[in-house]
């Protein structure tokens, strides 16, 4: 009888027969080109496996929740007060800001706020007021500092002059819909607090805009509407539908300046509320142009410290996101395996950043043929902006030096107390049983 072993040869040893135990021959061939599964290399399958699962299992998530499309309500919308906060020139900003005249609702107000007279965008408004004089609009200027968040400090102003109950605050590169109000309203439920979209990036020009599209988009957008379709949805401040009874009675507009980020705010006090925030079921699209690579850098960099500073047990997971890591462990067991290496690190690059276009294709959202690389690109940036997000708290918007609040180890672990305590309790009772037990 002959057996056949293969053992850790390389793939140019020669081969050889020996007599086993038994008397039987053994066969050892490097022909068949095994290699043991030592613990690293299984670690580094499991990974794989793991991070690859995730990824079809968050991509046939936000698929289904973007699909999903919320019932029409019945009867007429209520009246409604639109504020744009205005800061500078954005690309597209004639269009985007014309497309708030163009609104298809028969009740509304529309409140544009500015802070500083000489700011440029105010040229641009007074001609859309003079060309729309049916609408009822108004330019709002002033500032005034109620927060060190100088975005709220402008929309304050607009909010003390709403006329309605319901307020929509919403970003000026915000490109609105004709339908943008009543998309808002049929996804609010009754266990809802404020009604937000992300910003789906659109139009991009040149690399640094397709990048921007590519963070935007199959990444922070699609994690955005997997914890939605949990229920535990965040605001964004690309749009904000808000029942004014609602934040009035959590201390009015001005408690939103308790975070840095007005959005996170908001996210801390409907859910302190016992409330709800939903995400629209059409994100709103975002026409970016083009952009320079310290646009995208500097604007990721900043989103990254709010999360740190806001959220910062939902910022950890971020370490793991991306397909660098997945792609790293795959190479490895291909190493090991003695598979070819480059087909195989292409091959699966081509799985990850594919099912990314399959998502964006399903949402009609755009998406790029060399959206590989550029996704391979953004998540090369992923480490580098964590690493960046826990070393420094200051940034800069619009112009305006930020800063948010420094890390305090402390104060991070502050949540995990009361588990590690239950935890440790635990712990004492099963070692008292066992104790008794031996006695």
């Amino acid at each position: 009888m002959t057996a056949i072993v293969n053992t850790h040869l390389t793939r140019d040893s020669p081969q050889a027969v020996r007599t086993g135990p038994n008397g039987h021959k053994l066969v050892i061939g490097a022909n068949y080109q095994s290699v043991p599964m030592t613990t690293a290399i299984l670690a580094a399958a499991f990974l794989c496996v793991l991070l690859a699962a995730v990824q079809i299992g968050s991509i046939a998530i936000a698929i289904v929740r973007l699909r999903r499309k919320a019932p029409l309500q019945r009867g007429d919308y209520p009246p409604v007060s639109l504020i744009r906060p205005l800061c500078g020139i954005d690309n597209y900003a004639a269009e985007t800001l014309r497309s708030t005249f163009e609104l298809d609702y028969s009740h509304h107000e529309i409140l544009f706020c500015v802070a500083d007279p000489a700011d440029p965008v105010v040229a641009l408004v007074n001609s859309l007021i003079a060309a729309y004089p049916a609408i009822n609009a108004r330019l709002l200027i002033g500032d005034d500092r109620v927060s060190a968040n100088p975005k709220l400090n402008n929309v304050f102003k607009g909010w003390r002059a709403a006329s309605h109950d319901w307020i929509i605050l919403a970003d000026s590169n915000v490109l609105m819909p004709r339908d943008y109000i009543q998309g808002l309203f049929d996804s609010w439920r009754a266990d809802t607090g404020l009604v937000a979209s992300p910003p789906i990036g659109s139009r991009p020009l040149g690399f640094w805009g397709q990048i921007e599209c590519a963070f935007l988009n199959t990444y922070q957008a699609r994690w955005q509407y997997i914890v939605d379709s949990f229920n535990k949805g965040f605001a964004q401040g690309k749009t904000m539908l808000w029942r004014r009874a609602d934040l009035e009675r959590a201390g009015g507009i001005q408690a939103l300046g308790r975070e840095v980020a007005e959005d996170a705010a908001a996210t801390k006090i409907v859910r302190g509320a016992g409330l709800t925030v939903r995400l629209v079921d059409r994100p709103l699209a975002q026409p970016l142009g083009r952009r320079k690579a310290s646009e995208v850098w500097d604007r990721q960099l900043r989103w990254a410290r709010l999360r740190r500073a806001s959220f910062f047990m939902y910022f950890l997971p971020e370490l793991l996101s991306g397909g660098v890591l997945p792609m790293i462990s795959a190479a490895i067991v291909a190493d090991a395996r003695g598979w070819p290496l480059l087909p195989g690190i292409i091959c699966f690059m081509l799985f990850w950043y594919g099912s990314e276009m399959v998502l964006a294709a399903a949402s009609d959202w755009h998406v790029s043929p060399l959206h590989p690389l550029y996704g391979l690109i953004r998540d090369l940036m992923l480490p580098a902006l964590f690493i960046g997000a826990l070393r420094g708290n200051d940034f800069v918007w619009r112009g305006n030096p930020m800063q948010v609040e420094r890390m305090r180890p402390i104060r991070v672990a502050a949540p995990l107390r009361p588990r590690l305590q239950e935890l440790a309790a635990i712990s004492r009772k099963r070692l008292r049983a066992l104790r008794a037990r031996a006695s």
